[in-house]
Parts: structure tokens; C-alpha cells; sequence
């Protein structure tokens, strides 16, 4: 299901929902100093460890959207100081939004041109798409908890990232109608690359996941592909993220 441009089709309760977030989080402060130190803590996390992006290191571009981005107004009920906290955050139904450096490098590593379209899998509360949406021509992400899918159209769309399409569904097939992409992000960790999101990367483009099994350390990976039947696969780091989700068989 395609939610995003089609928000009147809604039940009036999750248009509510969605209303009800954002307009309370409208009303609290623009974290401002908080989202300047987070922005300074992310270039903190590139100093301690440049082997991690070699020598370029983090893109002026990339911290820049994380600097505008209001994070606050995509975690319910989020006050200044825990949502640009140096952690991640739960938003409800088992998932967390991504620790502020995580969703920075992640962004870096799948490196996003103003002319590309980027995949998302696992929407959660918006804020990586929204990351996505400020770097890349178009963005489609894709959630398999409806009411989070929900709820974060309603917030991109009040913050008018009109770039970024939001869809409810099993994010292991992907989107194909929507690619191909120039770049992929996977926010869940699962023990395999989904074969689908490989055949939906374009040639030259860039899928960056967390590999693993879940409950236990994965190890952050870039797959590069090469050729249409070749990839390359690069280690970064050891993670810990939430399992990929799949709907019940």
C-alpha cells in the first residue's frame, strides 16, 4: 500500500495520530543548541575512528542535513536532550530510531547524488528518509509496522519532504517499481542481503546494511555493484541493530 500523496484515503484515526505527533511536537522548542552539538559529536565520532570513512571523512553535505533536520519531531514525545542524544531511540512497537552517528554514516556510505533515487528499508519514524530526502532526487522507503508507516507520512508530509514516498510492506522484496536506486539503506539487521534489493541497485550503486544475526553484534556492510552480476562487499564496523521484520507466513 502506497500512503504518501494519498493521506485523505486514511482512517480519520491514524490521520489523527499523525496530527496529534506533530502538532504537539510543533509546539515544543527547535533544539537548536542540541542538534548543533549533536552535529559536533558526529565529528567527534569521525576523528576517534577515520579508518572507518578513510581520509575524506564525513561530507560537509551530509552533516549539513543532519544539522537542519528537526529529529525531535520525528520520535513521540521526544524532548530536546533525548532526541539528539549520542544513542538511539525508541519510537514504540520494538523498533528505535538510529543513534545520530549511525544515520550519518549510514547516509555517507551509500554516498547520494542530488540526480540519484535512494531505497530505504524500514521507515521507522521518517528521520533517515527525511536524512535521504534533503541529498537525493527521490526517495522510497517501505515499512512493515502500518502504524509507524502511518505516522511518519504524517510528519514528512507536514514537513513537507515532498520527495520521499512512503509504502507499507515487506521491505525484503524491496521496491521495484519505484528503482532502480542509486542507493540503498536496510536500518534492521538480518543474517542475509535480500537477493532483491541487489537485482533493484543500479550498476556503480551503493547498499549499506547491518549483517548479522539478530540479538547479537553485526557487522555494518557496504555492497557495491560492480558489474550486473557482480557485487563488492566491505566490512565497516561492528553494530547492534533491531531484526529485519518479516510479515507472519
Amino acid at each position: 500500500m502506497l500512503i504518501w500523496g494519498i493521506m485523505r484515503t486514511l482512517p480519520l484515526l491514524a490521520l489523527a495520530m499523525a496530527a496529534a505527533a506533530s502538532n504537539a511536537a510543533a509546539q515544543g522548542a527547535d533544539c537548536a543548541g542540541e542538534r548543533a552539538a549533536m552535529v559536533e559529536t558526529i565529528r567527534e565520532h569521525v576523528r576517534y575512528d577515520p579508518g572507518v570513512l578513510g581520509p575524506q571523512g564525513m561530507s560537509d553535505k551530509v552533516l549539513e542535513a543532519m544539522g537542519r533536520t528537526l529529529r525531535h519531531r520525528f520520535i513521540p514525545g521526544g524532548t530536546c536532550a533525548a532526541s539528539y542524544a549520542d544513542r538511539p531511540v525508541p519510537i514504540g512497537h520494538r523498533q528505535t530510531v538510529s543513534q545520530p552517528y549511525i544515520v550519518a554514516l549510514m547516509t555517507e556510505l551509500v554516498t547520494p547524488q542530488p540526480d540519484g533515487t535512494a531505497l530505504e528499508i524500514g521507515t521507522g519514524s521518517g528521520y533517515q528518509a527525511a536524512i535521504l530526502g534533503q541529498l537525493t532526487r527521490k526517495v522510497c522507503t517501505v515499512e512493515l509496522v502500518q502504524p509507524l508507516a502511518i505516522v511518519a507520512a504524517g510528519v514528512l508530509r507536514e514537513l513537507r519532504y515532498d520527495k520521499v514516498s512512503v509504502r507499507i510492506g515487506d521491505g525484503f522484496h524491496g521496491w521495484p517499481e519505484c528503482g532502480p536506486f542509486d542507493a540503498i539503506i536496510v536500518t534492521a539487521a538480518l543474517g542475509e542481503i535480500p537477493p532483491p534489493l541487489i537485482e533493484q541497485l543500479k550498476v556503480g550503486g551503493k547498499l549499506v546494511m547491518p549483517v548479522g544475526l539478530p540479538g547479537s553484534i553485526q557487522i555494518l556492510t557496504v555492497i557495491e555493484k560492480i558489474a550486473p552480476d557482480k557485487t563488492s562487499m566491505r566490512a565497516i564496523a561492528p553494530v547492534r541493530f533491531v531484526p529485519f521484520v518479516r510479515p507472519r507466513q
